[in-house]
């Protein structure tokens, strides 16, 4: 672990187009039994994304994949609009995060806006994804998230500090000049006006945060 880092993240494999995920389970669950077993050996926790068109593209596959391979050294990571893109309501988004808590291990901030009403769909064109915005005007409905996940920051705090985590964080990945299957940007206005959108909605369901200040500059360069 050359980079002394204590998490990394990863995903749960393309299947083929227009196949059933779940039959596909098995094999994902031997590939990231493995993938786990080997980053906790050098004192990584491996943090499973949801993502559109993969195996694990849901939170009802996110918590099937963490129940079978159940190791501590892997955990989930939450992303709304990952979830939102597919088509589905604020209240199965709600009800999918409800379903990955028991293995949570942090979630990225980023939300979404149809700009016109959508259905449901099997595969999500990626490159075509133009509309993110921040977590305060989305569609994905992070404040009823965010005012649960408040009554569960000492659960995490716990399991987090087992693996040599300090404390719980929310990774933001706002992705507001543009998406895509290998990247997003946002640009330093657009990760300013993201985290001001995600403070907005922390402010109002009474979840402290510590954003960094000149102590913590004054600390990192040493004098």
């Amino acid at each position: 672990n050359e980079f002394g880092t204590k998490l990394m993240r990863g995903f749960a494999f393309y299947h083929p187009r227009g196949e059933d995920p779940y039959a596909y389970a098995d094999q994902v669950v031997d590939q990231l039994s493995a993938i786990a077993e080997l980053c906790d050996k050098n004192g990584i926790t491996f943090g499973l994304e949801v993502e559109a068109n993969l195996v694990g593209q849901c939170g009802r596959t996110l918590e099937l994949l963490h129940r079978k391979v159940k190791h501590p050294a892997m955990l989930t990571i939450f992303d709304a609009a990952n979830i939102v893109t597919q088509g589905y309501s604020s209240d199965d988004i709600f009800l999918q995060y409800h379903m990955m808590k028991k293995g949570l291990g942090w979630m990225h901030i980023k939300d979404y806006r149809h700009p016109e009403p959508v259905q449901r769909v099997g595969h999500v064109d990626e490159e075509a994804l133009k509309y993110f915005v921040p977590a305060d005007i989305g569609d994905s409905g992070h404040e009823a998230i965010l005012r649960d996940f408040r009554d569960y920051i000492s659960v995490m705090e716990r399991r987090l500090k087992k693996r040599g985590v300090p404390g719980v964080f929310l990774d933001l990945e706002p992705h507001v000049k543009g998406g895509g299957q290998f990247g997003g940007f946002s640009g330093p206005d657009g990760l300013g006006v993201a985290l001001r959108g995600l403070c907005n909605v922390l402010d109002y369901v009474n979840i402290d945060y510590h954003l960094r200040d000149f102590n913590d500059v004054i600390e990192a360069r040493g004098f």
